[in-house]
């Protein structure tokens, strides 16, 4: 069965990810044909994609109102090893904003919202904010390490197993992302992407 690059919920582009089996297929399918050119054109031209080519600009200046996020509950630790191979932790994050979010090479919404996440963490990586990427791809980390380096993505990038997907609540579709506050506690889920100025007015709201 070949995996849904993307699809509709409540009106947000997702990638499914409800059998390992098929996962593990599209994992396979090579992305070096890929660029940031190839993929913008994708969200401006295919229906998959249109609503999240906002997700790759730059991101935008943060209106002065802020917003309010409920409290969800304490993020989970986990302990995950990243593209070359050295353990990284929870711990390590411990008094930061953190973004867990749960992606794939192969979801067209989680390539649409990497650009956006590069300019969040270049614009408050100082302020004690991180991103924590934690790959799917059941082909390994070397696809991983070589997109991260082809497209200069500049936040921590791990590998996930089926254990953190279940700390979490499980992935149903991807990508799916938590915003971490600085006590440890959940204060956003999102399934689906997401235009990056609305994100980033999430991020400021605990940043500030």
């Amino acid at each position: 069965m070949e995996p849904t690059s993307a699809g509709e919920n409540s009106g947000k582009k997702i990638c499914h990810v409800a059998s390992h089996t098929w996962v593990r297929l599209a994992a396979m399918k090579s992305f070096h044909a890929l660029t940031f050119t190839a993929f913008a054109a994708l969200a401006l031209g295919g229906a998959a994609c249109s609503r999240s080519g906002e997700a790759a600009k730059a991101v935008a200046a943060v209106p002065a109102a802020k917003i309010s996020l409920p409290v969800l509950g304490p993020a989970p630790g986990w302990s995950l090893k990243d593209v070359n191979g050295q353990t990284v932790s929870s711990d390590q994050f411990k008094g930061k904003v953190v973004v867990v979010d749960f992606w794939a090479t192969w979801c067209g919404p989680c390539r649409m919202e990497i650009p956006g996440y590069i300019e969040l963490q270049k614009k408050y990586g100082q302020d004690g904010f991180a991103i924590i990427g934690v790959s799917l791809d059941q082909a390994g980390p070397d696809v991983v390490r070589q997109f991260a380096e082809k497209f200069g993505v500049n936040y921590q990038m791990v590998m996930g197993d089926e254990a953190v997907q279940a700390a979490f609540g499980g992935m149903e579709a991807i990508p799916t992302t938590f915003l971490i506050d600085r006590a440890g506690q959940v204060r956003d889920r999102k399934v689906g992407a997401e235009p990056a100025a609305a994100y980033e007015r999430k991020v400021a709201a605990l940043l500030n």
